[in-house]
């Protein structure tokens, strides 16, 4: 309804303004825009008003009339005062401020109504006012000695009304018949030390407004009266006393109408060039360089962000293509190709552009500067991967920058080294001449962290493909890096047992660990480059790098390539390191043995596993374990977690049945030397058996549990179960694996690390309850209903030896309860005929017999049933029938 009134309150004013004289026609229109205004806000800015379009060009002539009437025949300055009393708020008469309002909210609404604004003469106006606002800042009054304020919502609403002007062609062509634009082009590049700073961010934006949308005719324009070229010159003159921030802003605003420019015209980037515009741009971004102004160190300068911006992308402005033909470098990887393709439109055309950025790069020390146009060369790569080509067999920044790349802080060295890294990685080339450059830098060691950051680069690479294994032997980095490591392992040799602190001893551990990475890479698949390791006589050395476990990685992998050339070697090293160790070096022996197991896999290394004794050596780590899974533990053992133990157990029996596997030799010898009975022996003391005599017997159960129930129970249930039952259950599963000759293949030990972690003696108390494990309860199912097929009978002899250790004083009705169960359990073993034919031709039954001795004997005692069926179901295959009467 408001909208309808206001509509025929209109309709009457045109009707009635051709009859009024002109200052009538101006009052009906002032009086009726508060009016238009209060209804604009109520309606939240959706307006019913037909005629909207005439409206705004009523509206548009009269504040074009009233600002020129202001600026008529008055100096420049009185003019700048008259501008702001008409268009300011805070006046008794505020028509200029209804006008400018008024035109503001119609210049938003749609193209027909802003295009009749545009056609009233606002455009060129407001660009006279924009000029005066910039050009003269406001002086003190002379009353009271302030400076006045111009009014920020008056300001912002004037540049959004010429920001939604001059993004239109058409605003930018009215603008142009006026003669005002170059005038203010100008003044930005010559009076921004005198302008006022209250409308250089405003200018700013209204000239880029203006850049984003030349046409044809204003390039001519600018051309014709040298805007770009004058508009250097006074830039030249203010470039050594201007702050280095305001002279970014200034120059930003240039160089937008020379890059926005180009797409339809190069004429004003030939005028930027022909008047040394990119001496001026070095010779700003040098500024930059020595900080004469520069920001803190955590800020950054948007217009030099924006120049950057602007000047990578000038790097592909030009007439022609380049051509140019390098020559490639081989050997390259498979997969590059570097076939001329159809151009991209992105590449490189403009090499004096690109220059600037390489020359500010080579003689700056600024971590963002450099940083910046680093990123802007990835950049430019990114456009298309011919760049780079390009820019190396030309300018070759690349290879000239890594001369210097030690000089730079380290965040720039970093990102340099990613940048050559992604070459190789992103467009599968290898930059031959670069690489040498980079196997100098670390040759030299100039600046460690430089080499770390250098060999790391080369560390991803030669990842890569494995024809990095070639090149970098035949290159001598190979070589190289032996001698150093050479030189490291004698001063660790001799500085071991001292403490060595600080930063130099914290680049330098990194760098002989990046070092053995390397080493380790250049060895895996490459025979040859093993060889010559050992003919390096490298071997002793590399071992002096496993006690530290910041090395021991690398260090194992490159032991375990020597096993391709020489099992016995490595066996002897691994083996002998795991017998030397200490209680106390628990990862690494768990290190070791992981190590070892992945060269198990081969069968060709189970002899020497065998002759370099790695049996003994492995059961020596469950003898020297004594004690470590009592409850509550003592000594050394208190500070290491209840998994840990229970992990390196795990591993220990996993090493054994891996060597035992599909190898009838090691099974023959490991059994004719009684190493199941040392075995038993051994795990009947880590401190969760019992071994202290005489068992409480209980009266027989009711109900009594199977194996699988007691895992469930143990672990996937809330029943609280005493913590050296939980760990003779765990053995008892690694034996039953081993048994079966698929305990080398298990990795489910990494699902118990799910349980709570002991830290400390409070963790050794019996838990509540325990969350369910569904990993562990599909384990204990698996285990049940897997072929029974037993493949190394001596461990179920260590089962059986083990079965009346399975008991605790005050838990004596648990114990029988889980003795019986592993009885049958062992029983259900043997019911397959091919099990009892293994099991008596193993020649362990009197081993057996002797453990059970006690129980076979004692019809009371509650092993004495499940164990006598045992021998029954042995019986009927007996071979060894004396033993068994």
């Amino acid at each position: 309804l408001q909208w309808e009134t206001l509509a025929r309150q209109f309709v009457e004013y045109e009707q009635v303004a051709p009859f009024l004289i002109a200052e009538e026609q101006k009052r009906r229109l002032l009086d009726f825009l508060p009016l238009f205004l209060k209804a604009w806000e109520q309606s939240a800015g959706i307006t019913v008003f037909p005629n909207i379009q005439l409206l705004a060009s009523e509206v548009a002539k009269l504040l074009t009339k009233e600002i020129k009437k202001n600026l008529n025949g008055k100096p420049a300055e009185e003019a700048r005062l008259a501008l702001e009393q008409l268009l300011q708020q805070k006046r008794e008469v505020e028509d200029g401020h209804v006008l400018l309002k008024s035109v503001y909210l119609l210049s938003q609404t749609d193209l027909r109504t802003l295009g009749n604004i545009i056609g009233s003469g606002l455009p060129a106006a407001l660009m006279q006012c924009l000029y005066l606002f910039f050009t003269f800042p406001l002086k003190k009054s002379s009353d009271d000695g302030e400076t006045s304020e111009d009014d920020p919502q008056t300001q912002d609403m004037l540049v959004q009304i010429m920001h939604n002007i001059y993004k239109e062609e058409q605003g930018v062509e009215e603008l142009l018949a006026a003669d005002k634009l170059q005038s203010l082009i100008i003044a930005t590049a010559s009076l921004w030390d005198q302008c006022s700073p209250a409308w250089k961010v405003p200018t700013g934006r209204v000239l880029r407004t203006i850049s984003k949308a030349q046409t044809k005719n204003s390039i001519v324009y600018l051309q014709a009266v040298d805007c770009i070229k004058i508009a250097i010159q006074n830039l030249f003159k203010l470039a050594d006393t201007l702050p280095a921030h305001d002279m970014c802003e200034a120059v930003s605003i240039i160089l937008c109408f020379v890059k926005d420019s180009y797409p339809i015209s190069s004429a004003l980037l030939t005028e930027f060039e022909m008047n040394d515009g990119y001496q001026l741009l070095l010779k700003l971004l040098l500024r930059q360089v020595w900080g004469c102004e520069g920001l803190q160190e955590n800020e950054g300068d948007p217009y030099l962000e924006e120049i950057l911006d602007m000047l990578t992308c000038l790097t592909t402005c030009g007439k022609t293509e380049l051509k140019v033909s390098g020559n490639i470098v081989h050997p390259q990887l498979p997969h590059f190709d570097f076939e001329p393709t159809e151009s991209s439109g992105m590449t490189v055309k403009n090499l004096q552009a690109f220059q600037v950025l390489q020359s500010v790069f080579q003689r700056s020390n600024d971590v963002r500067l450099c940083g910046r146009i680093l990123a802007a060369i990835g950049t430019i790569w990114a456009w298309d991967a011919v760049n780079f080509f390009l820019l190396e067999w030309t300018l070759q920044p690349i290879n000239q920058f890594t001369d210097i790349i030690h000089l730079k802080p380290h965040t720039v060295q970093v990102q340099f080294f990613k940048l050559v890294e992604s070459v190789v990685l992103d467009m599968s080339y290898i930059p031959h001449e670069i690489l040498k450059k980079i196997q100098y830098l670390v040759k030299e060691n100039i600046v460690p962290f430089c080499t770390l950051t250098a060999l790391r680069c080369l560390l991803n690479m030669t990842k890569k493909d494995l024809l990095f294994t070639d090149i970098f032997r035949d290159s001598g980095l190979l070589g190289l890096l032996l001698a150093l490591l050479r030189k490291q392992a004698k001063i660790l040799r001799k500085s071991a047992g001292t403490q060595v602190t600080g930063l130099e001893e914290g680049t330098e551990k990194e760098l002989n660990a990046v070092m053995l990475k390397m080493v380790a890479a250049l060895t895996v698949g490459s025979v040859r480059n093993t060889v010559v390791l050992k003919d390096y006589g490298m071997v002793p050395y590399i071992k002096i790098f496993l006690d530290d476990e910041c090395y021991r990685s690398a260090t194992l992998s490159i032991l375990e390539q020597l096993s391709v050339i020489n099992y016995e070697e490595y066996m002897s090293i691994v083996i002998g390191a795991l017998c030397s160790s200490t209680q106390g070096e628990l990862q690494l022996k768990l290190d070791l043995l992981k190590s070892l197991l992945r060269i198990l896999d081969s069968p060709k290394s189970h002899s020497a596993f065998r002759t370099c004794s790695g049996f003994n050596g492995l059961l020596s780590l469950l003898s020297d374990m004594e004690g470590a899974l009592q409850d509550p533990p003592s000594g050394l053992w208190a500070t290491v977690g209840n998994n840990c133990i229970l992990e390196l157990v795990f591993y220990t029996l996993q090493g054994i049945t891996a060597a035992l596997h599909l190898d009838p030799v090691n099974s023959n010898f490991f059994q004719k030397n009684g190493l199941f009975e040392k075995m038993a022996e051994d795990l009947g003391t880590l401190g969760c058996f019992w071994t202290q005599g005489e068992q409480q017997i209980h009266p027989g159960l009711e109900k009594p549990r199977t194996f699988a129930e007691f895992l469930d129970a143990a672990f996937c249930s809330s029943e609280p179960f005493p913590r050296w039952l939980k760990n003779c259950i765990w053995i008892l599963n690694f034996l039953d694996h081993m048994v079966k000759g698929t305990l080398h293949l298990e990795s489910y030990f990494k699902e118990i690390q799910t349980e709570v972690e002991e830290t400390s003696t409070n963790d050794w108390e019996e838990p509540q309850a325990q969350e369910e494990h569904p990993s562990y309860r599909s384990f204990s199912c698996r285990s049940e209903m897997r072929d029974t097929a037993i493949v190394h009978p001596g461990a179920v002899c260590v089962i059986v030896r083990l079965l009346p250790k399975l008991y605790k004083e005050g838990h004596s009705q648990l114990s029988q309860e889980i003795q019986c169960a592993v009885a049958d359990y062992v029983l259900s073993l043997v019911k397959s005929e091919k099990s009892r034919q293994v099991m008596c031709g193993s020649g362990l039954l009197s081993t057996i017999l002797m453990s059970c001795h006690d129980a076979l004997r004692d019809e009371s005692h509650p092993l004495h049933l499940p164990l006598t069926r045992v021998f029954e179901k042995l019986a009927s295959q007996a071979i060894e029938p004396d033993v068994l009467r």
